[in-house]
Order: structure tokens, then sequence, then C-alpha cells
């Protein structure tokens, strides 16, 4: 597999340090990490598909799917998108969903759909497929199929697309035969509870945007303060329409920026996390995963990006 590698130098000394962590207002005391997980293992998965298989063992229809050019085409740039049933879902270059089969391996690596099983489920090309926004390259991998083609794989598991799949957000493969099942970034089946604490998805009008363990856009107020120390001036009346996150041990984040991304103790004596040392908050008004009902609100309110930037804000 070709990937794309950027090598990011970190210098830090002991000095910057000690001034970023006074900076942010960071506590001595860090939340646990969030419990290690098996790649291989298999979270369960919301039932979104029809679940209704021809009777081929392989979730197909009776009728072959007609052969699309987009559907062998090299995996390109992966990134993740937010369904509101599944959570995270991993999609290709073009905003495909790829799937994972119960009848492969993940360790070792072995894909056991063929003939017109991979008709159905083409196999994604290992070939030019990187890791965008909210993704470990570690978990990208390949492995060889019985025709000698390289065959992406996302920890441990190989992937493939669904025929019936045409649009991007697609999750028409979900659930097929009780075996098809979209994949998370990690290599997991994609639900709600394999989301980390904070992670990033795609939003089709925003760009890369920061999301919570539920899935729901986070939210930064322009009222509020980072330096020289983290300040929350969202308190009262404000506070209950604009919830504050709590802590978020950074080993539970992903694709979010590490720098500044602590926690800190509000006038309130409350614990509240913090992205690039800005404070941040979920909206009462988002009523489901992937809702930005919050963005733009009274001219303060902006969905954050990985970098704890606050998106479409203007100029300051």
């Amino acid at each position: 597999m070709k990937t794309s590698w950027r090598t990011a130098a970190l210098v830090a000394t002991a000095a910057s340090v000690l001034a970023l962590t006074t900076a942010c207002g960071q506590d001595n005391v860090t939340p646990p990490a969030a419990a290690a997980q098996n790649v291989g293992a298999s979270a369960s998965a919301a039932g979104i598909g029809t679940g209704l298989g021809s009777g081929n063992g392989y979730g197909a229809d009776g009728a072959q799917a007609s052969a699309s050019p987009t559907l062998a085409a090299p995996a390109g740039k992966l990134t993740v998108a937010t369904n509101p049933q599944l959570g995270n879902v991993l999609t290709d270059g073009s905003g495909l969903t790829l799937y994972r089969f119960d009848k492969d391996t993940a360790e070792p690596p072995k894909s056991n759909c063929d003939g017109d099983c991979a008709t159905t489920w083409p196999p994604v090309p290992a070939d030019d497929a990187n890791a965008g926004a909210g993704i470990d390259k570690a978990m990208l991998g390949e492995v060889t199929r019985a025709d000698g083609t390289k065959q992406l794989t996302i920890g441990g598991w190989p992937a493939y697309r669904y025929a019936k799949d045409l649009n991007s957000g697609d999750v028409n493969g979900q659930g097929v035969g009780g075996k098809w099942f979209a994949l998370a970034p990690n290599g997991k089946k994609a639900s709600l509870t394999s989301l980390p604490g904070l992670s990033v998805r795609k939003d089709p009008k925003l760009g890369d945007i920061v999301v919570d363990k539920n899935g729901r856009t986070v939210y930064r107020f322009l009222k509020d303060k980072a330096w020289p120390k983290s300040v929350s001036n969202c308190l009262g009346a404000c506070l209950e329409k604009w919830p504050a996150v709590a802590p978020v041990s950074e080993d539970d984040t992903q694709g979010v920026k590490k720098k500044g991304l602590m926690p800190f103790t509000r006038s309130d004596g409350a614990k509240q996390m913090s992205v690039n040392c800005w404070p941040i908050y979920t909206f009462t008004g988002d009523k489901a995963p992937g809702d930005t009902n919050g963005q733009g609100v009274g001219g303060t309110w902006y969905a954050v990006s990985p970098e704890g930037k606050p998106i479409g804000a203007p100029a300051q």
C-alpha cells in the first residue's frame, strides 16, 4: 500500500511545557484513560440495514448489481462521517461507506468474499489509500486476496464497498445478511458506543468539526478566554442551554490537536474540558448526532475545528 506520510517535528522544552500548563490552567488530576480495546473485537452494531439476504450466504440480492467504475476505484483519502444511528463511520475518498464481513478474519487478515460475493461487495484496493482527519494511519494495512490483488484492511479487517450504496453517506449494506457491518475508524463495527470521548467528523457544510462521545457537535463561546488561563463566561441559564463538556482523557480522543487539550476548573468549581485551552460545550438545541443548530447562535457560538478554532466566526 502506498501511503503518503507527513513527518511532524515536535520541539518542546521544559520551560515551554510549564508555560503551557500554567496558561491553560491544567489541573493536577487527570481523568483515567479509557480502557484499551482489542482491535479484532466486535462491538454490537445497530441494525439499520434490512438484514435480508438472497440465501447465497453473502447478503447479495438475487439479481447481481451492475458493475460501476467507481466501485473499483482506489480508496483515496479515507474520511470519517457521522451517522445518527452508527456514530463514526469510515468512508472512502468519494464518501462511500466501507464495510467489514463477519466471515473474514483480522488476526491474521483474510478475506472470504470471492466470486459473486465480491461483485456485490467490491473489495477496496489498498493502493493509494491514506488516512484523513480522525483516522490513525496505523490502522491501515493490506491483505493479498486469492486472485493476488491487494485489499485494504482497517484494524486487520478487509474493507469493502456495497454495490447498492450509490451516494455519499449511504449505509444500505448495514446489517445485510446479519454478516455485513459499516466500519468504524478503528476497524470495529460502527456503533455509537464505539465513539471516543472527543473525535472529528466531516460536516457537509462546516468541514472537520469536533464531536463528543455521543456524536454531538462541540461548540466554543467567543466570550470565553483561553489565555493566560481557561475561563468560561457561560454561567447560570447559559450553562443550562450550553452544557459544559466534562473532562476527557487525552487517550480517549481521536483526531483532535493534543496541544492545549486538557481539563480546567470553572469558577463554579466544576471541571470542564478545553480544546487548545478554549472551553467547549454542547447545545441542547441539537436533538440528534450530526445536528449543528448551535452554529452562529447570537454571533457568539461556533462549532470547533480539530485545532480548537471557532469555525465560521468573524475575525477578531
